[in-house]
């Protein structure tokens, strides 16, 4: 573990990963992992709160044009919501945990991607790509 860390925050290899992208990497195949995994065989989820389960995978009768990752329920509202604070894995699918899951993990690779690019734009390997890739980010966090 020691010789990975030093390899990936050395700014003199070929391949500079740094503190961010030990925390990107894992986040974004995270959130990648279990959106490919809902969205083929995640089961219906509570989205009213009303019991009438709504389903979006692909095993549960959907086609890809109709697929989706239905959001989190009602019932949890606004809330964190993650495994370890359902009663089970069943009624953390039914309630909508992966789409949590998901856009948490992916907000926080977003905000580490932001970190790469500032990373790389203080050593001056090549600047521009922390002003151009960014600016979709900006412009999300200005009208949001």
């Amino acid at each position: 573990m020691g010789s990975f860390l030093q390899l990936a925050n050395q700014p003199e290899n070929r391949l500079y990963i740094g503190w961010f992208g030990v925390l990107m990497i894992p986040t974004l195949l995270t959130a990648t992992s279990v959106f490919i995994i809902a969205f083929i065989a995640a089961p219906p989820v509570d989205i009213d709160g009303i019991r009438e389960p709504v389903s979006g995978s692909l095993l549960y009768g959907n086609n890809i044009i109709s697929g989706a990752i239905i959001p989190t329920s009602a019932a949890i509202g606004l809330h964190f919501y993650p495994i370890w604070e359902a009663a089970s894995v069943d009624e953390w699918l039914y309630n909508g945990g992966p789409y949590e899951l998901i856009v948490l993990h992916f907000l926080l690779g977003v905000a580490c991607y932001m970190g790469v690019s500032g990373n790389l734009f203080r050593l001056g390997m090549r600047p521009w790509i922390a002003v151009a890739y960014s600016a979709p980010v900006a412009v999300l966090l200005l009208f949001s």
